[in-house]
C-alpha cells in the first residue's frame, strides 16, 4: 500500500511478543514501518508475530520486514546488542517504543528489596537504557521518536502497587527530561494506559475480573481499554511533530472521576 505514514521506517518496541507490546508492533507494521520485536522468554510468540507481519496478515499487506531480537532490557549488555542487532538489519533507527514491563500486586508491607529492584530494573532502568541506546542511532540521521509507555498507576497512587507506581511515575519523569535533553531532533512522549483488556489472556490476578467491572461502571466510556486504543495513541506520538514531553492518557476518562 502506498503512501503509508510510516513507510521506510524502523520501529524497536520491546517486550513485543504478547499484551499491548504486540497490538503495538502490529499497529507501526500496518503503517508501512519494519519492526524489531524484542522478547525476553516469549520466543515461540515474538517468532509468530514476525511470521504474521511478514506475511502480510496485518492491515497494511504484504512486503513488510520485521525481526525477533531476544534481550533483556534492563540490562545494559543485552541492550548493546539488541540495537547492534538493530543497526546491523536495517541501518537506522526512527521509532523506539520502550513497553517491557511488569506488573503484580504486592502489599507494602510485605514488598521485599527484591522485588522493588525488580520494578525499577524492568518498568524504568530498562527505558533509561534503550532510550540511551537509541539517541546517537537516531541523532545520526536527524530525527527519531522515543514513545515510553508509562501507566494511569505513574499518576495516581494505587493500593498495594507502590512499587509499580513508583516505577511508572519515574518513567514519566524520565520522559519529560529526554525531551528537554534529546531535542530538536527527537521527540519523546509518554502513553499512560488505564486498565487494558485482553480477551485471549487469563487474568493477571484473582481480583482482576471483579477490578475490571468496578473500573467500567466507574469510567465515563463504560469500558476497558484494548491493545488498539493504547496502538492508536502510540502511532499518533509516532507521526506527530510539534509534541515532545507529553504523556497521553488512554484511560476512558478515569481521570476524571
Amino acid at each position: 500500500m502506498a503512501g503509508r505514514p510510516l513507510e521506510g521506517q524502523v520501529a524497536l518496541v520491546t517486550g513485543a511478543a504478547k499484551r499491548l507490546g504486540r497490538s503495538i508492533a502490529l499497529r507501526l507494521a500496518a503503517e508501512g514501518a519494519a519492526v524489531v520485536v524484542n522478547y525476553a522468554t516469549s520466543k515461540k510468540e515474538a517468532e509468530a508475530l514476525v511470521r504474521q507481519i511478514v506475511s502480510g496478515e496485518t492491515a497494511g499487506g504484504a512486503g513488510k520486514r520485521a525481526i525477533a531480537v531476544k534481550a533483556d532490557v534492563s540490562k545494559r549488555v543485552e541492550v548493546e546488542k539488541l540495537f547492534a542487532a538493530t543497526e546491523g538489519e536495517f541501518g537506522r533507527l526512527d521509532i523506539l517504543v520502550n513497553n517491557a514491563g511488569i506488573f503484580y500486586p504486592v502489599r507494602f508491607e510485605e514488598l521485599t528489596d527484591e522485588q522493588w529492584d525488580q520494578f525499577l530494573d524492568t518498568n524504568l532502568r530498562s527505558h533509561f537504557l534503550c532510550a540511551q541506546a537509541a539517541a546517537p542511532m537516531m541523532k545520526r540521521q536527524g530525527r527519531g521518536r522515543i514513545i515510553n509507555i508509562s501507566s494511569l498507576g505513574g499518576l495516581l497512587p494505587w493500593p498495594s502497587y507502590t512499587h509499580y507506581c513508583v516505577s511508572k511515575a519515574g518513567v514519566i519523569m524520565l520522559t519529560r527530561c529526554l525531551a528537554r535533553s534529546l531535542a530538536p531532533d527527537i521527540l519523546v512522549n509518554s502513553v499512560a494506559p488505564g486498565t487494558i483488556h485482553f480477551l485471549d489472556e487469563p487474568a493477571a490476578y484473582p481480583m482482576q475480573e471483579l477490578r475490571e467491572q468496578e473500573y467500567v461502571q466507574r469510567v465515563p466510556l463504560h469500558r476497558t481499554g484494548t491493545g488498539e486504543d493504547v496502538a492508536g495513541a502510540v502511532m499518533y506520538l509516532a507521526t506527530a511533530e510539534f509534541v515532545t514531553g507529553q504523556v497521553i492518557v488512554v484511560d476512558g476518562g478515569r481521570m476524571l472521576v
